[in-house]
């Protein structure tokens, strides 16, 4: 992608949900490998150009999330499904998701900045999900640590129309924490994850680019909360 082709950029077309639509009712690889064309056109090549829009507005943000519009090996997720271990064998994701990784963390479970365009619901979000062992160990210990930072940080979910916490939770609160604590919930966390969902026709509006820099800023103090746990410079 080019720097004229992010300046160009006006939203993702009608065509991206409806491809995402059929290919949820025809999720073959034969049928995927019919409409390849399909695919790049109004889904490929759209994300590379929101990526490569989304260079300059992030560069201003932190330099350290990465914005690589690549093919693969980029901030764009591959559409392919591992199958490996799941009861599931449909081999494709029937969603856009692209992330902005930490440039100190090699996948999704650091530090990161996201972009998600799906059937059931589209976001714009930011966080750690499903952080290794160590990583949540030491994102609860700074809970613990900086009551007083976290409750101003918290504030986040609150504060973005749309936004909230989201992922999954333990029953209890883990062992070593007491289970009274004033942050018992954010403790329970197995992700920390801020997300603000928007209305599927923003994503064919010129205003997606605004709304994705305004959230990502807003998330400034809770990412870097989250970069500090992991002793990760923001």
């Amino acid at each position: 992608m080019t720097s004229s082709a992010a300046a160009r950029f006006a939203g993702f077309p009608p065509q991206t949900l409806e491809f995402l639509n059929k290919l949820a009712l025809n999720n073959d690889r034969e049928w995927f490998q019919a409409h390849r064309a399909d695919y790049e056109q109004h889904v490929l090549e759209p994300s590379l150009d929101f990526i490569c829009a989304m260079e300059a507005p992030l560069a201003a943000l932190s330099a350290r999330f990465l914005c690589i519009p690549k093919r693969t090996g980029g901030s764009l997720l591959r559409i392919y499904r591992d199958t490996r271990f799941a009861r599931d064998r449909r081999p494709y994701k029937t969603n856009i998701g692209i992330h902005f990784r930490h440039d100190g963390f090699p996948d999704i479970h650091g530090p990161g900045l996201y972009f998600h365009v799906g059937l059931d619901e589209c976001f714009v979000g930011g966080g750690i999900w499903r952080p290794e062992p160590r990583s949540l160990a030491q994102i609860r210990q700074r809970i613990v640590d900086k009551p007083k930072q976290w409750a101003s940080v918290r504030k986040i979910a609150a504060q973005l129309p749309g936004g909230e916490f989201f992922g999954e939770s333990l029953k209890r609160v883990p062992s070593g924490y007491a289970q009274d604590h004033p942050w018992a919930e954010d403790l329970k966390r197995k992700d920390f994850v801020v997300a603000r969902t928007f209305e599927p026709g923003l994503l064919h509006s010129t205003e997606l680019l605004d709304f994705a820099t305004e959230t990502y800023e807003a998330m400034r103090p809770f990412m870097k909360f989250l970069c500090d746990s992991q002793g990760a410079r923001f």
